[in-house]
Order: C-alpha cells, then structure tokens, then sequence
C-alpha cells in the first residue's frame, strides 16, 4: 500500500483518562500510520467531523466512561450520514462482554478490551484497511 494508513484516535464523553489511547496512538505511529489525536472530551459530532475532515480510514474509540452503548452507536450514525459508513471503526476501554455484540450491530468492527496488545490493534487495523483497499 503506498498510501499511509490514517487514524482517528478519539476520546468522548466525559471521560478525562487517556492514557491508553495515546499508547496506542504511539503504537500505531511506530507502526507507519498517521495518526490525528482528537484530545478530550469530544462530542461525537465533533469526532464525525474530524474524521470526515482528515480523510481517515480508521476511527479508533477509547472509552472508560460507561457511556459506550450511547456514545458509540451514535458515532457510527453520524459516520454514515456523513458517507464514512466504509470507515472502520474500532473501539477499546473497559467494554462487558454482553455489550459487544450491541457495538459490533451498530457498525464497531472489533473491541479492543484491558490485556489487548498494541500489535495486535495494530495488525487489526493494517489488515482490514488494506483488505477494503
């Protein structure tokens, strides 16, 4: 692939912890991607926004807040009205199992939860990106 992989990292909501999603920004920057690094509490508006505006083939989530059944499902709403719906989306943090399948419905392509290596988010995202491309 010539063309650099691009990522949205964001962090919604209220949560204000995010550690983990500039981990894996680094990560995937280590790995040759470009990475945009939305910064705190974004609305999921302002995070369709960004996405649409940077040309991003990926969105990753991070969240700790509890909020996700909310938060994310609205997210991938506002990327398909706005013609992201080919935009992959990945979502990590503190997720319960019985709330994944609900995720994954509603357009999240995989969750990343506590113990998931940055390779293996890294691999995830190089290899569906480039299977779409």
């Amino acid at each position: 692939m010539d063309k650099r992989i691009r990522v949205l990292v964001a962090k919604p909501g209220l949560d204000g912890h995010d550690r983990g999603a500039k981990i894996i920004a680094r990560a995937l920057r280590d790995a040759g991607m470009e990475v945009i690094y939305t910064g705190l509490r974004q609305t999921p508006e302002q995070i369709a926004r960004a996405a649409l505006q940077e040309d991003v083939d990926a969105v990753g989530i991070s969240i700790l807040s509890g909020a996700h059944n909310t938060i994310v499902p609205r997210i991938c709403q506002l990327l398909r009205e706005e013609g992201l719906g080919d935009v992959l989306v990945t979502v990590g943090g503190i997720i319960p199992n019985q709330d994944i399948p609900g995720l994954k419905q509603a357009g999240v392509a995989e969750v990343f939860q506590p113990g998931a290596s940055t390779q293996e988010v890294v691999e995830f995202i190089r290899g569906r990106v480039q299977q779409k491309a």
